[in-house]
């Protein structure tokens, strides 16, 4: 005896339905609450983690810049400085720095962020204090090595902190906070030095000393204050509720897969980041772009003071503009980039005027000096953007999240090689005109600017290739990356 089976389903009954209903909008009121808990917790961290991270950025960059300052305040002459000796402890301050990157990440997890930063600050700021009471050459080159060091625990501390506190589609704001604060330090280096000036001769002491020392023993403050201001984790954290534990503990949850267990990248994804051409473009850009950026944040005072003749008071104040002019126009594009997903303009449209900087003051001989010292805004127009904006063009387009960490690694580390070039590019000996200097940052822009038009068409071609994969015309790849046709490149 056959059974007919109808073909269309029972009817759902009415009580069933209604159930079904509540759940949905029970899900949905729950969803909705979540998120308003969560943007508050987000909030408490904004207010009270983010300001930590930037200020001890800030006085990094204050700490390592500073000896631009020094310089033009006398300390040429008070240690008895001959040569390239003052490049050289410049350029010496990177090699440790650059070394100490990768086992600063290894290292902070374990140990604990309220530990190895409070202690890497303290430990640079009684380097940096050290330099006020140096005799000669070898004491500078000593502090100054040391300094790189222990400075080189900060910024994969820093971002790893981040990591560990906010989501991913937060990291990246969080991040430029700390690009930003990078440029408006050269802004308060300059303010800091002009009023130091006034403290000349005070306990014996010449006015470059007390900038060491003072910023120095600041240093080692905030390091101090960090130590309990910190939290180890969000489970101690003093600024949180039960109920914003709860929701960082379900945020971290969401999160383990990227922060925790492995670490950033495996092996494989190591080896997608070395075999990707686009990787290494970037890393040359960025050795370019953090030449011209150290070269011209650490030696333009010096090149105010010997190259324009300015006396020691103009050379620091005539800096403070200049520098904070940058940090503004970086920190539009950067907001504008992020806006509008932008990356290849944010590149490109403010390297020619950069350009046009370089090339007034290496043709400038027989011009005024009001006209080079609106070059050096011309200048400072690009120098902070190039940097940040080809690390973020990197980050976007680099998938998945093993591969990009890995990418921004090697772009951060190799690119450091930037800083010990640069320390090399405006011996003294080239003053008034500091040719090579001028000649080496046009190069390093234009470079960077013709690389940025390959990488263009590199994304353009993927794009092209991805566009023939869903056509079924080529077989799409393996492994998940950023050349799956699912993950669109920005321009």
């Amino acid at each position: 005896m056959s059974v007919h089976r109808g073909s269309e389903d029972p009817p759902v009954k009415p009580e069933l339905e209604s159930e079904f209903q509540q759940l949905e909008i029970a899900a949905s009121v729950e969803d909705a609450d979540f998120k308003r808990r969560e943007a508050r917790v987000v909030a408490k961290l904004d207010l009270y983690i983010c300001p930590i991270l930037i200020a001890l950025q800030l006085i990094s960059f204050l700490d390592r810049g500073n000896i631009g300052f020094a310089a033009t305040q006398g300390m040429i002459t008070d240690l008895n400085l001959v040569g390239n000796q003052l490049n050289t402890a410049v350029s010496l301050f990177y090699p440790l720095y650059i070394l100490s990157e990768f086992p600063a990440a290894l290292i902070v997890k374990r140990v604990g962020f309220n530990k190895v930063i409070p202690a890497a600050a303290a430990c640079w700021g009684l380097c940096c204090l050290g330099n006020g009471f140096a005799k000669n050459f070898g004491d500078l080159a000593a502090c100054r090595l040391l300094m790189g060091m222990f400075e080189g625990f900060l910024m994969p501390s820093l971002t790893l902190m981040l990591a560990n506190w906010y989501k991913r589609e937060e990291i990246g704001l969080r991040i430029s906070y700390l690009f930003i604060a990078a440029a408006i330090s050269s802004a308060f280096s300059g303010l800091i030095a002009f009023g130091i000036l006034f403290m000349d001769g005070k306990a014996g002491y010449p006015g470059w000393r007390w900038l060491y020392i003072i910023e120095g023993a600041v240093t080692v403050v905030v390091a101090g204050l960090c130590y309990f201001i910190i939290p180890s984790s969000y489970t101690t954290a003093y600024f949180l509720n039960e109920d914003d534990r709860a929701v960082m503990r379900k945020r971290a949850e969401l999160t383990e897969a990227y922060s925790g267990g492995k670490g950033h990248y495996t092996r494989a994804e190591f080896m997608m980041t070395i075999k990707d051409v686009k990787t290494w473009l970037h890393t040359v850009i960025q050795i370019m772009c953090l030449t011209v950026l150290y070269g011209f944040s650490v030696f333009l005072p010096i090149i105010l003071r010997f190259g324009f003749n300015f006396s020691v008071e103009q050379s620091q104040y005539l800096s403070i503009p200049v520098f904070l002019w940058g940090s503004i126009v970086y920190a539009t594009c950067g907001y504008l980039s992020d806006r509008f997903s932008r990356r290849f303009l944010a590149c490109i449209i403010c390297a020619p005027l950069g350009m046009v900087g370089y090339s007034i003051l290496l043709g400038g001989a027989n011009l005024s000096v009001g006209v080079k010292y609106f070059a050096c805004f011309l200048i400072a127009t690009c120098v902070w953007t190039m940097g940040g904006a080809n690390i973020a063009w990197l980050s976007t387009n680099t998938a998945p999240d093993g591969k990009r960490a890995a990418s921004l690694g090697l772009a951060f580390s190799v690119g450091n090689l930037g800083g010990i070039i640069s320390g090399q590019i405006y011996p003294q000996t080239m003053a008034p005109g500091y040719t090579l200097g001028h000649a080496w940052s046009l190069g390093a822009v234009c470079i960077s600017f013709c690389l940025w038009w390959v990488l263009r068409h590199i994304y353009y071609s993927r794009e092209s290739l991805k566009d023939s994969i869903r056509e079924g015309t080529t077989p799409e790849p393996v492994e998940f990356s950023d050349r799956v046709p699912a993950y669109r490149y920005q321009h």
